[in-house]
């Protein structure tokens, strides 16, 4: 997906907000801190694997999976 850039907005397939491309890293797409997770992973990078990018629409990419899914998907940097 070498269409995915910085500063993209990732959106559900509900249309909902997710996050904000931070980079791409291998085979996940980095979310930038200052808008990836909630509660306790508030202020934390959040990686969103690329299988879940259904596509790219201008400059939104969207996931296969809702965004309350996706979040639960998330995975935190090791």
């Amino acid at each position: 997906m070498n269409q995915v850039k910085e500063h993209m907005e990732v959106i559900g397939a509900d249309g909902a907000h997710v996050g904000t491309v931070d980079k791409v890293e291998g085979n996940r797409i980095k979310l930038t801190k200052a808008d990836s997770g909630q509660g306790s992973h508030k202020g934390h990078h959040h990686f969103i694997d690329m299988s879940l990018v259904a596509e790219v629409e201008g400059q939104k990419v969207r996931l296969s999976a809702n965004a309350d899914v996706a979040v639960t998907m998330e995975q935190e940097k090791a």
